[in-house]
Parts: C-alpha cells; structure tokens; sequence
C-alpha cells in the first residue's frame, strides 16, 4: 500500500479498502455526531457489514476506474477522506467530496488531501471538470471549495432530503486550465511542488 505525506505534521493520505473496515468503522463512530451533521456517511457506515460494504462499493468503483475512496491519516489514526464517487473519464468530469472527524478539524488536512486527488484527476486522469457538491450550512466544506480555488456554479434548492429536513446544495467547481493555473501560481509563490 501506498501513502502519500501531505506535510511535516506526520498527516497521509492513503487508500482505503474493504479489509480496513473495523478501522474505518472505529473512526466513523468517533466522529459520526459530527460527521452527521452534513455528511450522510455516518447513517451509512453503522456496523461492521455496512463499514465492509461502503468500501466495497468504492473498490468496485476503482475497479471500473469510476470513483475512489482515501482516507487522512494523522498521527497514526485514521481520521477523514476524500471521495471521488463520481467520475466520467469520456466527459472528463469528476465530483470530490470529504468528511473529517473533529480531533482533526482545523489543520488544513481535508484542503492539503483534496488538493492531491484533485491534482491526480486532472493531470493523471484527464478530467476537465471537478466538482464539489456540500449543503449550504457546511460552511467548513465551501471553505474548503474557496481555498481550493473553486468557483460557485449555483444552488440547487432544497434538492437533497436529509434527516427530515430538504438541503440546498451548492454546486462548486473548478475546470482543468483554472487548476493548472492555481498550480502555477502556488509553485512560484510558495515553491510547492
């Protein structure tokens, strides 16, 4: 297995898959309060079966090179990921998402991992669009968008039913050139790679 350092504070992100599933379910419910409150991963993720085929499902998906799953470690724990549960290689679109346990709240994690697959999906997949679909209350994840260098296409008003109340989901995104410009950018100013 791989893992890809994503700073000097010892975060990874690495693949996950279905024989990590007691881990993943162990890190869903230290944060499925929180993680809840957006995210409909922690009603889907409950107990070993349901953790074994949430991975699964994305081990299919990268199987039929359709999506993805990678979860953020930090010191040690799992304790976040970035999905791709959408991708269309013949249109060249994708959607990433996240979800992060409060413990790891804060430190720039879910926008250093997102950076990576979306850097990935551009310039290793070919993928022109890449979106990013969050409730218009989760401001921690359109912050995320916004530092991704995302741009806001629109609202989609009270499109998704959750936990008994209808969602407005902003649709974000950022299209191939625009990434590859951000890259650019980030490389002169701060000499990233």
């Amino acid at each position: 297995m791989y893992a890809i350092s994503l700073g000097e504070d010892g975060a990874e992100l690495r693949p996950l898959e279905p024989w990590q599933a007691e881990e993943f379910l162990a890190h869903i419910d230290r944060g499925r309060e929180f993680i809840a409150q957006h995210v409909p991963l922690a009603d889907l993720v409950t107990d070993l079966a349901s953790s074994r085929a949430y991975l699964q499902s994305y081990a299919d998906r990268t199987l039929a090179d359709t999506g993805r799953i990678h979860g953020i470690w930090w010191n040690g724990a799992l304790v976040g990921g970035i999905v791709i549960p959408a991708m269309d290689l013949a249109r060249g679109t994708a959607e990433v998402g996240c979800w992060l346990e409060p413990s790891a709240a804060g430190r720039g994690l879910v926008t250093r991992a997102a950076r990576l697959v979306i850097d990935w999906a551009v310039e290793q997949r070919g993928i022109h669009r890449v979106e990013w679909h969050v409730s218009s209350e989760n401001e921690p994840s359109i912050a995320v968008a916004r530092r991704l260098g995302m741009t806001r296409d629109g609202v989609l008003r009270e499109s998704y039913p959750y936990r008994g109340k209808r969602q407005d989901i902003e649709i974000w995104s950022v299209l191939a050139p625009e990434w590859r410009a951000a890259a650019e950018a980030r490389r002169t100013t701060h000499g990233e790679r």
